[in-house]
C-alpha cells in the first residue's frame, strides 16, 4: 500500500487519474513490469487497474445489488462468489442488497463503491479519498477494510485526508505539494502533526 498526501490542489486526484489514463500525461507509467502510458483506460482496467474517484460515482437510482452485478459484468469466473466476499468484507450491505443505493448513508455508499470496484478481482486498487464527509468511526471502518484487502495481497493506491491513519496504514507514503514530491516516509515511519502541517503549509 502507498499513501499519498498533501494539501488541496496539491495534484493527488491528478496523479490517480493520470495513472489511470483519463487525463493526458507525459512520462511512463508502468504496471507489473509493463509500460501501460500509451493504452486507453479501458486496457488498463482490463490489466486489473481500478480507481474508486472521490464522490463514488455510484449508480443512486439502481439498488445495491444491481449497482454489484455492474461492477462484475466484464469479468470472467464466478461472479457470485466475489459478491459474497465483497459481501463477507462489508456486511452492511448485506442487509441492503435490494435498497436503492442512492439512499444509503455516506459510509454505506462508500462500502458500495470500493465493493463494486472489488467485483471485477483487481490487481491495483485506487482510492481517492475514501474518509471523505465520514464519521469518524465509518471512515475508521472503510481504512480498516481497505487495509485487510492490502493485507489479502491487493495493491492499494491510497490518496487520504486522514494523513496520521495513511502513514500508519502505507508501506510508504509520498506528499505531494504543487504536483511536485516534497516528502516520502520509509516502511513504518510516522510524520508528526508538526512535520506534516510543515510540508502542506510551506
Amino acid at each position: 500500500m502507498v499513501a499519498i498526501l498533501g494539501p488541496n490542489g496539491a495534484g493527488k486526484s491528478t496523479l490517480l487519474r493520470a495513472v489511470m489514463g483519463l487525463v493526458q500525461t507525459s512520462g511512463s507509467v508502468r504496471f507489473e513490469g509493463q509500460a501501460v502510458e500509451r493504452e486507453p483506460t479501458n486496457r488498463r482496467a482490463h490489466r486489473g487497474m481500478v480507481m474508486v474517484p472521490e464522490g463514488r460515482g455510484i449508480f443512486g437510482p439502481m439498488t445495491v445489488a444491481e449497482n454489484l452485478s455492474l461492477g462484475g459484468w466484464s469479468r470472467r469466473g464466478n461472479p457470485a462468489a466475489q459478491r459474497e466476499r465483497v459481501l463477507d468484507l462489508f456486511p452492511r450491505l448485506r442487509e441492503r442488497m435490494g435498497q436503492m443505493a442512492g439512499s444509503l448513508s455516506g459510509g454505506e455508499q462508500q462500502m458500495l463503491a470500493i465493493g463494486r470496484a472489488l467485483m471485477v478481482q483487481p490487481r491495483l486498487l485506487m482510492l481517492d479519498e475514501p474518509s471523505l464527509g465520514l464519521a469518524p468511526r465509518l471512515a475508521t471502518a472503510i481504512l480498516e477494510a481497505v487495509a485487510e484487502l492490502n493485507r489479502g495481497g491487493l495493491g492499494i493506491l491510497l490518496v487520504e485526508q486522514r494523513a496520521p491513519q495513511a502513514l500508519q496504514l502505507a508501506r510508504r507514503s509520498y506528499v505531494l505539494r504543487l504536483g511536485a514530491i516534497v516528502a516520502e516516509t520509509e516502511p513504518g515511519q510516522v510524520l508528526s502533526q508538526a512535520e506534516l502541517g510543515r510540508l502542506y503549509l510551506a
